[in-house]
């Protein structure tokens, strides 16, 4: 459950972008976004197992009503930001099989809220099992495409390597600041420190050590398999468009136009589109149970999960039939990868409160994080705060 958030719309948008413009470079991003987000989730689940309260609950308990208030208005800002994503995604999905406009598909994807609704009556595996489905459409539509792609494998390793451009060039630290946005996703912190505790294990300390093990374990995994995915994304786009003169190539559109002539795979163009709507539809589940989790923690507010999904659906389609209006389809482009870069200025906001109550004694008892992990958490949320800061200078700069 917790892995589709870090495949969702938005991870395309600034993948693609990274592959087509600098190539490989931006693969060691990912790589560091999937770290951080392991780390980050392994502390998530840990504070839900050992609390038994998830990250808006143990807030509410810690901080004063106006800090609250604060904290769950940027969750409540990055939910919207992710489903601006993946309205966009599912109304180009749309667009690219069956033609449809893009202001009509952004309208018809609030109907995913009746499959959530659907699949939530009947219980949760069911979600599950639906959720694994669409990975694995995911998964195998990557997998073709990059066989097809056939990157050279020591421009792929030298990816991985750091590179002091990502911080000196602008345009590489927005694409950078997106990836980290788009993976490091703030309200699927929330997501996981309830989630885990809907699963089977005795509620004592070594039940709940149990627990804390295999749960990791289970994020980890499940988090390597996006990062296959992500890093399948820009290795395309680096090999399909970088290396033949495509660098310019922004959007999902473009990719899906040339994606079968450079790879010389006819089936190319309709797998990747295929992928995208698999993405979109997934990452509607995770935020639709996120913006519940969040609304009941921090305000103690119960709604409808129908009335929940329809009003955080229409807030991001607004801006998208705005700009759809305005723009056309280039518009949608760029605020696509914006929302991005807005999910990584909401990080702050969830991963400082979430280390803070990790390292707390008192709250985690003999399940508090060792020094060393302290530490390299503290550094995770200094390191999001220094690159915000900065992507801010350049912004205001420019």
């Amino acid at each position: 459950m917790v892995s589709v958030g870090y495949m969702d719309p938005g991870n395309w948008a600034t993948d693609l972008q990274g592959g087509a413009r600098y190539g490989y470079t931006l693969l060691c991003v990912i790589m560091l976004s999937n770290l951080m987000a392991i780390l980050l989730q392994a502390l998530s689940a840990r504070l839900g197992i050992a609390t038994g309260c998830d990250l808006a609950q143990a807030c509410r308990d810690h901080f004063s009503p106006r800090v609250n208030i604060v904290l769950w208005l940027a969750c409540e800002l990055a939910i919207i930001a992710c489903d601006l994503a993946e309205v966009i995604g599912t109304a180009v999905a749309l667009q690219l099989l069956f033609g449809l406009p893009l202001l009509g598909g952004a309208l018809l994807s609030i109907l995913d809220a009746l499959i959530v609704l659907l699949l939530m009556n009947r219980g949760f595996r069911y979600l599950e099992a639906f959720v694994i489905g669409l990975l694995g459409i995911i998964a195998v539509c990557f997998g073709i495409q990059l066989f097809a792609a056939a990157p050279p494998l020591h421009s792929v390793l030298a990816g991985l390597l750091p590179d002091p451009r990502i911080v000196t060039t602008p345009g590489m630290l927005y694409i950078a600041i997106g990836i980290i946005g788009a993976t490091v996703m703030p309200h699927n912190l929330y997501l996981h420190s309830s989630i885990v505790q809907t699963r089977a294990y005795e509620r004592s300390p070594e039940g709940r050590r149990d627990a804390i093990r295999w749960t990791t374990w289970d994020s980890t995994i499940a988090l390597t398999l996006a990062l296959f995915i992500n890093a399948a994304i820009l290795i395309v786009a680096a090999a399909a468009f970088h290396l033949s003169g495509h660098q310019d190539v922004a959007e999902i559109q473009d990719a899906y136009r040339l994606l079968s002539p450079i790879l010389g795979l006819g089936m190319a163009s309709t797998l990747f589109a295929l992928a995208l709507l698999a993405a979109g539809t997934n990452s509607t589940i995770t935020g639709t149970l996120a913006g519940q989790i969040i609304m009941e923690g921090f305000l103690h507010l119960r709604l409808p999960h129908w009335v929940r999904r329809l009003l955080t659906r229409g807030l991001a389609i607004i801006p998208v039939a705005i700009v759809t209006l305005i723009y056309g389809n280039r518009g949608v482009g760029d605020l696509l990868m914006a929302s991005q870069v807005i999910l990584s200025l909401q990080l702050p906001f969830a991963v400082i409160p979430l280390v803070m109550f990790v390292s707390d004694r008192k709250k985690m008892g003999e399940f508090t994080i060792s020094m060393p992990i302290r530490l390299l958490s503290w550094g995770v949320a200094a390191l999001i705060l220094l690159l915000n800061f900065k992507l801010l200078y350049d912004t205001l700069a420019g």
